[in-house]
């Protein structure tokens, strides 16, 4: 089982949300720890590894690290703009 890092940028990201949706969430982010590379997850392109995988309207960015079997959560945001991928450019440069 991989550890989870970056649960305080998920935190941030699902307060206000209505409760079914940050279940749906938190749920998806919990289960990267047992499977870290789900068959729904794709590599982003660019950036080695980084996957990214999506629940609902909204897509989870995260970079896995075998070596260290680690997970880092690094954005949340919504699917249907490319707000989350502008963000990922300035956070990763």
């Amino acid at each position: 089982m991989a550890k989870l890092d970056g649960l305080e940028t998920v935190l941030d990201f699902l307060k206000g949300l209505q409760p079914k949706i940050v279940a749906q969430i938190a749920k998806k982010v919990l289960a990267l720890n047992i499977d870290p590379r789900p068959a729904d997850s794709k590599e982003l392109i660019g950036y080695p590894g980084c996957y990214r995988v999506d629940s609902g309207e909204y897509r989870i960015i995260y970079r896995f690290d075998a070596e260290e079997d680690l997970v880092e959560v690094i954005l949340v945001g919504k699917r249907n703009d490319d707000e989350v991928y502008k963000q990922l450019k300035r956070f990763l440069g």
